[in-house]
């Protein structure tokens, strides 16, 4: 079975030019099929302030009203889409920016309103692999932005590390899939001031005692489940690094934290 690794990039990596640059150049040196999936950074917020649109969020997830979703779609599928594709062009990538609408690759339902009404967020519904393999069979590196589509010609702002496990599930009826979420830290931490108290292993079983223990929480927790999802639905291995560790992903010397079953 081929192999195929899945990146996801997001926080403030994508609001850092040089490292941006940086994991861009490990991601093109990456041997084999790639897919990219990138999240919103701050931009949205930035360009919605600027257009008097304020933004709300519940425990760090976005609410998206029909104002916030012209930004995210704007700034999601367009402005920051288009930039890392112009950028893997430039590193020689046959790179193809997506959203889920396009070639219907990622249908989703909006979210149903239960103690928040999160506006017009998608949750995954399926992923179309046969189309996803198509692509990747051209030596195509599908950019995916965190947008979807319902099929009835709504489109929905959509969690990025979400999409890249539901891309990666999908993914791993036709290959080996590695999926690697890099973002600022150097993975999950111990202690989330310390860049050394990487945890290198995950499973089920510590996840569990960390989250009891008061060590995984916040934003960390659906990240993992995220990870831990894709590993029961056939993905072969998790990561979770800082950007600059991707180069080292097959290396001993590699920096970050595994996620296993």
């Amino acid at each position: 079975m081929k192999k195929l690794i899945i990146v996801k990039i997001g926080g403030k990596v994508l609001d850092d030019a040089p490292q941006l640059d940086r994991l861009l150049d490990d991601f093109t040196s990456l041997a084999g099929g790639k897919v990219l999936v990138h999240g919103g950074g701050k931009a949205a917020t930035e360009i919605a302030a600027r257009l008097g649109i304020a933004s709300q969020m519940v425990d760090g997830r976005r609410i998206t009203d029909a104002p916030m979703l012209n930004v995210a779609v704007m700034v999601y599928g367009g402005l920051m889409n288009k930039q890392i594709v112009a950028k893997l062009q430039a590193r020689g990538q046959k790179a193809l920016g997506l959203t889920g609408a396009d070639l219907d690759l990622i249908r989703a339902h909006k979210r149903p309103v239960k103690t928040i009404d999160y506006g017009f967020v998608g949750d995954i519904a399926a992923v179309d692999a046969g189309e996803l393999q198509a692509l990747l069979t051209r030596e195509t590196v599908p950019v995916f932005a965190p947008l979807t589509h319902d099929g009835q010609g709504q489109l929905l702002n959509t969690n990025a590390d979400t999409i890249a496990s539901a891309v990666a599930t999908a993914a791993s009826r036709h290959f080996q899939v590695s999926l690697v979420y890099c973002f600022e830290k150097a993975g999950v931490l111990l202690d989330p001031e310390d860049e050394a108290s990487v945890i290198p292993h995950l499973n089920p079983e510590t996840y569990a005692a960390h989250k009891i223990g008061g060590v995984i929480v916040a934003g960390m927790i659906p990240k993992l489940d995220n990870a831990f999802d894709a590993l029961r639905q056939g993905v072969y291995r998790v990561y979770i690094c800082h950007a600059r560790a991707l180069a080292a992903l097959a290396s001993p010397s590699f920096i970050g934290t595994e996620i296993a079953l």
